[in-house]
């Protein structure tokens, strides 16, 4: 029986069973072995994509769906980082659905994780030029933070030197100055403190006093109100008397007018009548006096003159 070994023959065992296991795991590891079909996706993301490799996980809700594969700054912008990464054949990526970077524990790995979007909201296919879809990226709750602590440094920074600015030495001394003269008002304050007492007991009894003064104006303004109150009804009757009066003294005048314009020729005529009527009675009495005969008699001739002879 033979006992030597052939090491050469032991050594290319080995090395063979060594390369199959490397190729066993690169074609596990290249997804060879599954043949699933898998869509890719772009995305262009405006913040430090620190803790994200080639071969992340690229999770739907949660899910694994996919991997990164390939990290690069944008030729465009090189302010941006843009991302393209193989999700599975039949993951509902809709037109709205977003991309969001996020980190998995406390180990500080980094995924991407996308949204779901609406029901109603169409698939996201490729366009007309061939390039893989484009994906929406919203910024990371780091980056977010990032953000709000950032805003908040600057607003307390700014609070700062304001404040700095404020409290600069003139103002300082001009501050001190006025405690100062605080504190002697308050020690000139403590020390009147009696006259202060005095003056308030004063001013609680002037009050008391202006208000039983006020109560019993009351019924004297309450007087005064009534008198007024009837002043202004005597008021409105004497205006209601003057107009009566003036209406009297329209229908007077326009009475007199008619007395005026008939009655006065009347008048006249009967005192012209009744100064003939007078002269004949006075000529009937001067002729009852001379001949009172002459009522029976008639009126006795007249004596013939001189010259003249009796008929």
């Amino acid at each position: 029986m033979d006992d030597k070994l052939n090491y050469a023959r032991v050594g290319a065992f080995v090395l063979l069973l060594g390369a199959l296991l490397v190729a066993a795991v690169l074609w596990l590891a290249s997804g060879l072995g599954t043949r699933e079909k898998m869509d890719p996706y772009q995305a262009v993301i405006a913040e430090s994509v620190a803790g994200l490799s080639i071969d992340a996980p690229v999770k739907y809700l949660g899910v694994d769906v996919g991997k990164v594969d390939r990290i690069g700054i944008d030729p465009h912008n090189s302010e941006l980082v843009r991302l393209h990464f193989l999700v599975h054949h039949g993951t509902p990526v809709k037109r709205d659905s977003v991309a969001v970077l996020k980190t998995q524990g406390l180990t500080g790995i980094a995924y991407v994780e996308l949204s779901g979007g609406s029901a109603a909201s169409p698939a996201l296919r490729a366009g007309a030029d061939g390039l893989a879809p484009m994906i929406p990226f919203k910024p990371s709750l780091s980056a977010r933070l990032e953000n709000v602590l950032s805003s908040v440094l600057n607003n307390v920074d700014r609070v700062s030197n304001n404040l700095n600015a404020l409290f600069d030495a003139e103002n300082r001394a001009a501050l001190k100055s006025t405690l100062v003269d605080v504190a002697a008002l308050a020690h000139t304050l403590a020390s009147q403190q009696a006259v202060i007492k005095a003056a308030l007991a004063d001013a609680a009894r002037t009050a008391a006093l202006t208000a039983r003064a006020g109560e019993q104006l009351q019924p004297v303004l309450d007087r005064i109100a009534s008198s007024a109150q009837a002043v202004e009804r005597m008021a409105d009757l004497a205006a209601s008397a003057s107009a009566r009066a003036g209406e009297t003294a329209e229908a007077a005048t326009l009475g007199l007018r008619q007395i005026d314009g008939q009655t006065l020729p009347e008048l006249a005529r009967l005192m012209a009548e009744l100064q003939q009527l007078a002269g004949a009675l006075r000529q009937l009495s001067e002729q009852t006096a001379v001949s009172p005969n002459s009522l029976l008699m008639g009126k006795p001739k007249p004596q013939p003159g001189p010259g003249e002879q009796a008929p």
